[in-house]
């Protein structure tokens, strides 16, 4: 198994140190003097966007399937893990593969997406099996998720027999898979800005029919009060009459 932390940190291992020289020229000019506080907003925030970049990259870990500890790429993505999920899967359905979701209340392999005997060329010329989890990376982050993906054969863990090739490839796999998860995360707020729409108009509709209900009852109750007030004044006279009839 190839260590995880040299697997991330070796291509990466200029734009580090580019990095570094930056925020060290960056200290420099600070301690001279030589910039405002504006442009050292703007070098911290250069900073910040180039260490995101960099992190999301996919590397070797470990997840239980199975009933056992397996061999699995990973990769952290700032996206909600219902986009990461719906992306991978449409990438699978182009291809002409549906997922078997693992469930079941006593399933611990629950969540677990199957995608049985796979031709994905993007990664190995062999047919596999692409077993998938998407979880969310903290109860914090709602907008953060990991995903790991578990490549086997024939009911075995293939990652072990794989070449550095086409493990290196599936790891590429999912770095490029933010297109895919930019679309799927439009495609969610499209749909929850829809149903935010609907809610409002079915809210309006509702308003109305209200005042509609309540003009007809203002109607009814105005034609009420004529006809009391008429009752009233015949009820008038005719206790008018009655007194009128009283005997001195």
């Amino acid at each position: 198994m190839i260590d995880r932390q040299k697997t991330n940190l070796i291509p990466l291992h200029g734009l580090y140190l580019r990095q570094l020289q930056r925020f060290l020229l960056f200290l420099y000019l600070y301690r001279q003097k030589s910039i405002d506080m504006k442009k050292i907003y703007i070098a911290l925030l250069a900073v910040l966007v180039a260490v995101t970049t960099v992190s999301a990259q996919a590397y070797e870990d470990n997840i239980q399937y199975d009933k056992k500890k397996q061999t699995a790429i990973a990769i952290n993505y700032s996206y909600s893990p219902e986009a990461v999920e719906n992306a991978f899967i449409q990438k699978m359905e182009k291809l002409g593969y549906k997922a078997k979701e693992e469930k079941g209340i006593l399933n611990r392999d629950k969540g677990f997406l199957v995608f049985k005997n796979a031709y994905v060329t993007d990664i190995t010329k062999d047919r596999m099996d692409y077993i998938v989890k998407v979880e969310r990376k903290s109860r914090k982050e709602s907008d953060a998720a990991v995903l790991y993906l578990i490549i086997s054969k024939d009911g075995e863990n293939a990652m072990a027999k794989m070449d550095a090739g086409d493990v290196g490839r599936a790891k590429q796999y999912l770095n490029d898979m933010i297109p895919a998860i930019e679309a799927a995360d439009l495609e969610i707020q499209i749909k929850n800005q829809q149903e935010t729409v609907a809610k409002s108009e079915k809210k309006l509709s509702d308003l109305r029919d209200d005042q509609i209900s309540l003009e007809k009852k203002l109607a009814d109750n105005k034609t009420n009060q004529e006809n009391t007030q008429k009752d009233i004044e015949s009820q008038k006279q005719a206790l008018g009459t009655l007194i009128g009839k009283r005997k001195n």
